[in-house]
């Protein structure tokens, strides 16, 4: 018993040793990214092309046709990254400064898998109407808007707003991003213990931005909203919750989830949400004590756990397996089977663009996790892998072909591509961005991090 114990305080250590590592490299590089030309710089001359006098005849031409800036700007690769830093991964509200390490983060990941120039815009306001206006007003230099980390009920209003009123991709990773990855190892994960989407009882842990999305796409994907039991601070959501009724104009899609959820009624919280649960999806706060071993130990047999808070998911995966869980996912990427929405947006973002697609719609995101999900099916899926790792660099082609062919398919992309073409511009974006870092680090642009 000792030994077991002390094997798993070691697990939890090397867990938690990561802190100490990041504030050392992040000091040492001052941040993340920067930015570096395109185009060469043979000598000034060519200045006289990039600048001044040059540069007024593509000028002319945009102010001529606005949408020649996608071809002679880099605003069809350009996406920016906005947060108010309400809602920042498990750190809660930690306001904008302390979200941009989170966003330059963001944008490194956009660059490496995705071959997107995207840029942190960490907004000093919480103002819903100001964040509206903030980023409609900066728009046109950007190809497309990823929100992240803004808390709800505003997230919700905040996203809608914008898709009415502006022309190019908008989406809020929190929601769609997270639940493209979730659908995509949900997908693999039910193939594993041999269970059909529409037979599950999924019991999801967390009402907010992530969870509500993951609801609504897991359901056009299959699983009956009625076998959905979610759960919030408060206990199980269902049609008798007077206090979110109550706020039911202010909290409208929580409510919808109290009328079209939990056909049977249950009510009290957590573990009477989990028992007899075929899969959990806890998209809460930090554990690892939130869900509880022998909640797990009460779900159905050959259950399936997915617990993706960060930075400590709600339940350890072998604390979760050790209750009897088959199938364990977490947001971490030292443990198997990482649900995390590093394997969708940067994708999902070159597909997009390519195809300079005006908005990014449910059916683009379902694409791309089902193409997430083939990729790892061609592998061969396991109890321990049941979704791509982001070393597999050549899976993010092919969600940016389903998301582009997608997009054609329903009329808004602005440059229908093929299917060869699609991925032939992928595979070239993605990997000249790779290449680049590579070149960087090899002649010491990007220097080795000093020993501790």
């Amino acid at each position: 018993m000792k030994k077991n114990e002390d094997s798993r305080d070691e697990r939890i250590a090397r867990a938690s040793g990561f802190g100490a590592e990041a504030m050392r490299l992040h000091a040492f590089y001052s941040g993340k990214i920067a930015v570096i030309p395109k185009c060469p710089v043979r000598s000034l001359t060519d200045f006289s092309l990039w600048y001044t006098p040059g540069v007024a005849e593509p000028c002319r031409a945009i102010q001529k046709d606005p949408l020649a800036a996608f071809e002679l700007t880099n605003k069809g690769n350009s996406v920016a990254i906005v947060s108010d830093g309400t809602r920042v991964l498990g750190l809660g509200d930690i306001g904008p400064m302390g979200a941009l390490p989170v966003m330059e983060g963001k944008a490194l990941i956009f660059k490496y898998l995705g071959g997107v120039d995207a840029f942190p815009l960490v907004l000093s306001t919480k103002d819903e109407r100001r964040i509206v206006e903030t980023v409609e007003a900066v728009a046109p230099g950007f190809g497309g808007i990823n929100l992240e980390d803004i808390a709800q009920p505003k997230c919700f209003s905040v996203l809608e707003q914008l898709r009415a009123r502006l022309e190019i991709p908008v989406w809020h990773d929190d929601q769609q991003g997270t639940a493209t990855v979730t659908l995509a190892g949900l997908i693999n994960a039910l193939a594993v213990v041999g269970k059909r989407m529409e037979d599950v009882t999924v019991a999801m842990i967390g009402a907010g931005a992530a969870n509500m999305r993951i609801a609504r796409m897991i359901a056009a994907a299959g699983v009956r909203c009625e076998n959905i039991i979610m759960v919030d601070s408060r206990g199980i959501l269902h049609r008798d919750r007077d206090d979110i009724r109550a706020l039911r104009t202010q909290y409208r899609e929580k409510w919808e989830m109290c009328e079209r959820s939990n056909a049977a009624g249950r009510t009290g919280g957590i573990p009477e949400a989990m028992r007899g649960a075929d899969v959990v999806i806890a998209a809460s706060r930090p554990g690892p004590d939130v869900i509880r071993p022998e909640w797990v130990s009460a779900m159905a047999s050959d259950a399936i756990v997915f617990a993706e808070a960060n930075p400590v998911p709600e339940i350890w995966p072998f604390d979760a397996k050790e209750a009897g869980a088959r199938v364990v996912a977490t947001g971490r990427s030292d443990f198997p089977n990482q649900v995390n929405n590093s394997l969708g947006f940067p994708a999902i973002f070159r597909g997009a663009l390519d195809v300079r697609a005006t908005t990014i719609t449910d059916e683009m995101c379902i694409a791309a996790a089902r193409a997430l999900a083939a990729c790892a099916q061609r592998r061969g899926i396991s109890e321990d892998y049941i979704i791509p790792t982001m070393e597999e660099w050549e899976v993010f082609p092919e969600e940016a072909v389903a998301v582009g062919l997608t997009a054609v398919a329903q009329g808004i992309a602005r440059r229908p591509l093929s299917e060869q073409e699609l991925r032939e511009r992928a595979q070239r974006t993605i990997g000249a961005a790779r290449e680049e870092i590579r070149v960087l680090m090899r002649d010491g642009v990007i220097p080795e991090p000093p020993e501790r």
